[in-house]
């Protein structure tokens, strides 16, 4: 069922973000505001000219934009740089699935979020940086891709839940990765933490 892993996902991340997040986080507010928004307009669809949009996926590239814009002259451009090679990395495997299709070997959408998974680990340090390159080259990828199919008469439906699920499946992954990349952190200050009792106790 496509939107599972969109659902499933906003819905838990939600959940941390209201119930186990500490309060006094600055972005806890802003970030479910934005999950629960997305969630609203995943199911609304409207009309630009010849394409049909779902509302969900130009709230995220809306999103993303702000959140490039904050950053200085030279990080917009490299933002912009990366997420140009997300879309050029999109568009080419729904190509590729259109011609030659014997070449996807298991489920498509696992396919593609490691190699997004992948491309943004090279592309950015950050998890955030990760994850902005991710769903606005994915959206702007969706457009391109909707224009190219567009020339052969074929509908698309721009930001489908396919697209949610692609970019939910490689955000999970992000995460994961970026709690492997902090492992050492936590684990060192857990330690140095008990350590601190210890010395108090004696």
């Amino acid at each position: 069922m496509e939107g599972l892993i969109f659902y499933w996902s906003c819905w838990a991340f939600w959940i941390y973000l209201t119930f186990i997040l500490e309060k006094q986080n600055p972005f806890r507010v802003k970030l479910a505001t934005i999950v629960l928004i997305a969630l609203i307009l995943s199911n609304i669809q409207f009309m630009v000219g010849e394409f049909e949009i779902q509302a969900s996926g130009l709230f995220i590239l809306c999103i993303c934009y702000l959140f490039i814009s904050q950053e200085k002259r030279g990080g917009i451009i490299y933002f912009f740089i990366c997420s140009f090679i997300i879309t050029i990395a999109y568009v080419t495997f729904h190509l590729f699935e259109i011609f030659d299709p014997i070449w996807i070997v298991f489920k498509k959408e696992w396919m593609m979020g490691i190699a997004l998974w992948y491309l943004a680990i090279l592309l950015q340090k950050t998890l955030k940086g990760r994850l902005i390159i991710i769903f606005a080259g994915g959206m702007q990828g969706e457009i391109l891709y909707a224009y190219i199919l567009n020339k052969f008469q074929f509908p698309y439906l721009i930001g489908e839940f396919a697209y949610l699920d692609v970019c939910s499946l490689t955000a999970l992954l992000l995460a994961g990765w970026s709690t492997l990349e902090n492992a050492g952190t936590i684990l060192q200050n857990h330690f140095h933490f008990f350590e601190k009792g210890k010395q108090k106790s004696s």
